[in-house]
């Protein structure tokens, strides 16, 4: 049997209490039945929608703890990632804990949500995690529902549409394509 490729991105960097918790309690989780490799900018890239870099190199580097990281955007993380560096392709891309809520209009500007659409894209089921409100308040609570949210994805609901009603936490089906989770 195969293990599970998960895919981790954000876009408020490598380094980031949001990224930390995700792929924490994504490990608490799953545990070695899954392969987690985190691939995020190098720094804040807030807003920088579905931008690629394209006048200049793109630079991986591997961080202390593991993490891999690119001077770019999210869309470049998950680009790069899928398109070569990984020795296989993700089953699930996830991106986040976004510092501050991803709703309405703010999802056209959203390098979080961005990650995940680059990873739809490319056929892969996607999630895009944020919180609703800025400073890492609820970090922990967030964590727990993306770890939740991923696990349902795990279980064949990425492959129908998979939301999370902002503060609902109501599950719909509609069709194959991007796996969204609002904000909590």
């Amino acid at each position: 049997m195969t293990i599970p490729h998960i895919l981790i991105s954000n876009d408020d960097g490598y380094s980031a209490p949001g990224i930390l918790a995700l792929h924490g309690a994504l490990l608490e989780r799953f545990g070695n039945t899954v392969h987690l490799e985190v691939m995020a900018p190098e720094q804040d890239r807030s807003g920088v929608s579905n931008a690629l870099t394209l006048d200049r190199p793109l630079t991986v580097r591997k961080a202390a703890n593991g993490f891999r990281y690119v001077n770019g955007t999210p869309t470049d993380c998950v680009h790069v990632a899928v398109t070569g560096l990984l020795e296989r392709r993700p089953d699930l891309v996830v991106s986040g804990i976004n510092n501050g809520a991803n709703m309405g209009d703010d999802t056209l500007y959203s390098g979080t949500v961005a990650a995940a659409t680059e990873g739809y894209l490319f056929g892969i089921p996607s999630i895009a995690f944020s919180q609703a409100e800025k400073g890492w308040v609820e970090l922990e609570a967030a964590a727990r529902a993306a770890e939740r949210r991923a696990q349902d994805a795990r279980n064949g609901l990425g492959d129908a549409e998979l939301e999370v009603a902002a503060g609902r936490g109501e599950k719909r089906k509609s069709g194959p394509g991007l796996v969204w989770d609002g904000t909590f």
